[in-house]
C-alpha cells in the first residue's frame, strides 16, 4: 500500500506535497519521494525511511516549483532498496515522471513486452516503472504536436486495455500538465481537490481526503473507476472516462484497516464505517456469546478503537484502554522476517497491569493475518493478570493473499488458510475466538454509499475482481512474498549496499 499526490499550483508546491505525505504516511513507511518541476527540470528528493527523515531543508530549497507529484512507499513482493523509491521518470517523450499505489497482475508479461516490442529498458523490478514506461510509449504513439488532452486520454484508454491489476497513479508531463488515473474497478482509492490562490485555481489529487484537508484544499470528489483527469500546468482542467465497462469494487480492507478514519473514500467516511463494523460485530457477540462472563472490553490500539467503542456499548460493559502503543515502531505484518515480527510486538505494546489483573477480557482488533501478532498480545494478557482472554476480529477470516497491492503474506503463512475458527482460536490460545461476517462487513462499510454493488473482498472470499488470478500466479506471488523470499532478498541487498560502499 502507498500514498500518493500530485498539485498543479500558482505557489511552491514543495511544502504542501510535503505536509500531504505526512498524513499519508500510515500508507507507506519505507520510502519516500517528491519531484517537483521547475524551469523545464525535474526535482527529485527520494531515499528510504520516513517522509520526516528523507527531506531535510537542502532538500526542500532544490525542490523548487508550483507543480509536484509525491510518494510514500512501503513494498510489495518487490525490493525494498532505495533505487525502487518512487518517483519514477523516463526521458522520452517529453520527461514524464510518475508515482504509483497498487500492484500490477500482468506485470511480468508487461515487462517482456516493452523490452521485446517497445525497446524500452527497465532498471528496477518494481511494477511501478512499468505502469510509467507503458504510459510513456502510449503518450508517444497517441501525440500530436502540440501535446493535448485528448492525446493523454488516448494514452489511458490504450494503457487501460494492456494493464490488468489494482492501480491509482498521478504523473507529470514536462511543458504540458499533470495526469492522474484509477484503475477501471477502482480498487485503490484517489480522489480530487481544489482552491483558490490569488484568483487561480489550484487543483490537488491524493490518495485519501485527509491529505486535501491537511492542505487547505476542498475535496471536489473521488475520480471514478478507469477516469483520467488531465491538468494542464496553465490551470485547465479536463477528465475523461477512459475505460470500457468500469465497475466500482473499491477494496473493502482500506476500511477494516489502512485508510485513516478522517478520510472520506469512494463517499464512506472511514471513520462511520468503523462504527458500524462495531455495532455488527457488538450484535453478533451478544447473541452468540451471550453466556460468556466478559468484564471489559479493550482494543488493540489504535485501528480498532473505534470498532471496539461501539461493541463494548452494545454489550454495555466497560471500554478500557490496556495497551499504550509506542508510535515509533512500524505495523508488524509487513515485517519480512517471523522472529522480527515477534519481538516488535513487545516494543510497540506494553499491558496496563491493571486493566487486566483478574477480569475476563474481550480483545477487539480489526484483523487477524498471520495471527503472530494475536498470540503475542493474548499472552501479554494474560502476563498482566488477565483470568480470561477472549478475541473478536472486525474483519472476517483472512484466508487467502492478496493481489492489489497489500503486502499481506502467501496463503499457507496465514493463520486463517485452510482451518476453522475454534483452530485458529487454539494456535493464538485464546478462550473464545470470533470473527466478523463478509455480509456484515460488506453492510456496514456499503451503508455509506448505497451505489457500490461490489467490494473487492478477495482476501476473504477468494474471489477476484478483475478475473485474471489463477494459482499459477498465487504460487508465483507466494514464492516473492515469503519470509524465506523476503530474507533471501535482504541479503542480496546487504551485499549490494556493501559493494558500493567498499567501492566509494
Amino acid at each position: 500500500m502507498c500514498g500518493i499526490v500530485g498539485i498543479v499550483g500558482d505557489t511552491p508546491v514543495n511544502q504542501a506535497i510535503y505536509d500531504a505525505l505526512t498524513v499519508l504516511q500510515h500508507r507507506g513507511q519505507d520510502a519516500a519521494g517528491i519531484v517537483t518541476i521547475d524551469n523545464n527540470r525535474f526535482r527529485l528528493r527520494k531515499a528510504n525511511g520516513l517522509v520526516k527523515d528523507v527531506f531535510e531543508l537542502k532538500h526542500m530549497q532544490r525542490l523548487q516549483g508550483t507543480v509536484g507529484i509525491g510518494h510514500a512507499r512501503y513494498p510489495t513482493a518487490g525490493s525494498s532498496s532505495a533505487s525502487e523509491a518512487q518517483p519514477f521518470y523516463v526521458n522520452s517523450p517529453y520527461g514524464i515522471t510518475l508515482a504509483h499505489n497498487g500492484n500490477l497482475t500482468n506485470a511480468n508479461d508487461l515487462r517482456e513486452s516493452l523490452f521485446e516490442q517497445d525497446k524500452r529498458h527497465l532498471n528496477t523490478t518494481s511494477d511501478s516503472e512499468v505502469l510509467l514506461n507503458i504510459l510513456a510509449h502510449q503518450i508517444d504513439k497517441a501525440v500530436s504536436h502540440p501535446l493535448t488532452e485528448t492525446d493523454v486520454f488516448n494514452a489511458v484508454t490504450a494503457l487501460h486495455k494492456q494493464v490488468r491489476g489494482g492501480y491509482a497513479a498521478v504523473a507529470m508531463i514536462i511543458g504540458h500538465g499533470l495526469v492522474a488515473f484509477r484503475d477501471p474497478h477502482g480498487i485503490r482509492p484517489l480522489c480530487l481537490g481544489k482552491r483558490e490562490i490569488n484568483g487561480r485555481t489550484e487543483y490537488m489529487v491524493a490518495s485519501e481526503s485527509v491529505a486535501l484537508d491537511a492542505v487547505g484544499f476542498d475535496f471536489v470528489r473521488d475520480i471514478t473507476p478507469g477516469e483520467a483527469v488531465y491538468i494542464t500546468f496553465d490551470g485547465q482542467l479536463f477528465t475523461h472516462q477512459c475505460a470500457e465497462n468500469p465497475k466500482l469494487n473499491p477494496c473493502i480492507f482500506e476500511f477494516v484497516y489502512f485508510a485513516r478514519p478522517d478520510s472520506f473514500i469512494d463517499k464512506i467516511s472511514v471513520y462511520g464505517a468503523r462504527v458500524r463494523m462495531g455495532q455488527k460485530l457488538g450484535e453478533k457477540i451478544k447473541r452468540e456469546w451471550d453466556d460468556l462472563d466478559i468484564d471489559v472490553v479493550i482494543p488493540i490500539p489504535e485501528t480498532s478503537c473505534d470498532i471496539a467503542l461501539q461493541i463494548a456499548q452494545v454489550l454495555d460493559k466497560p471500554y478500557r484502554q490496556g495497551y499504550v502503543k509506542n508510535r515509533y515502531v512500524g505495523r508488524t505484518f509487513i515485517m519480512p522476517g517471523q522472529q522480527q515480527r515477534k519481538k516488535s510486538v513487545r516494543r510497540k505494546l506494553n499491558a496496563i497491569r491493571s486493566e487486566f489483573k483478574d477480569k475476563s477480557v474481550l480483545l477487539v482488533d480489526d484483523s487477524i493475518v498471520r495471527g503472530t501478532t494475536s498470540e503475542q498480545i493474548i499472552e501479554m494478557a494474560r502476563e498482566a493478570g488477565a483470568r480470561k482472554v477472549y478475541m473478536a476480529s472486525a474483519a472476517p477470516e483472512i484466508r487467502f493473499p492478496n493481489v492489489y497491492g497489500i503486502d499481506m503474506p502467501s496463503a499457507n503463512e496465514l493463520i486463517a488458510h485452510g482451518r476453522e475458527v475454534h483452530e485458529i482460536g487454539e494456535m493464538i490460545k485464546a478462550d473464545g475466538l470470533i470473527f466478523q461476517s463478509i455480509s456484515d462487513l460488506v453492510e456496514a462499510v456499503g451503508e455509506g454509499n448505497p451505489d457500490i454493488q461490489q467490494f473487492e473482498t478477495s482476501v476473504f472470499s477468494g474471489e477476484y475482481v478483475t478475473g485474471d488470478i489463477d494459482q499459477s500466479y498465487l504460487d508465483y506471488l507466494a514464492a516473492l512474498r515469503s519470509d524465506d523470499a523476503k530474507t533471501v532478498r535482504e541479503k542480496q541487498q546487504e551485499l549490494a549496499n556493501l559493494e558500493i560502499y567498499n567501492e566509494s
